[in-house]
């Protein structure tokens, strides 16, 4: 593949192919800074909040994508008998 002709959607970088799911830690982490950059009323409290909030959003990613498997699992094959 060269540089020059490379086209994102047709012919995507497989770097991150087998640890892509860390980058959901700095998404994660991101996010909470700047929501609760704005929300918190007391900065005494935000790093606080800001762990809080990037441990809820890891946490409940990772229960959507177990729900998700055990949905395809055992719901999918069981609506298609």
């Amino acid at each position: 593949m060269s540089c020059l002709a490379w086209i994102p959607f047709m012919e995507p970088i497989n770097w991150f192919h087998s640890w892509w799911y860390l980058l959901l830690l700095p998404l994660a982490f991101g996010l909470s800074m700047a929501y609760k950059a704005i929300r918190v009323p007391n900065l005494k409290q935000y790093w606080w909040q800001v762990t809080l909030m990037t441990s809820q959003i890891v946490l409940g990613v990772i229960a959507l994508g177990i729900v998700l498997v055990l949905f395809v699992q055992f719901a999918i094959p069981a609506l298609t008998n």
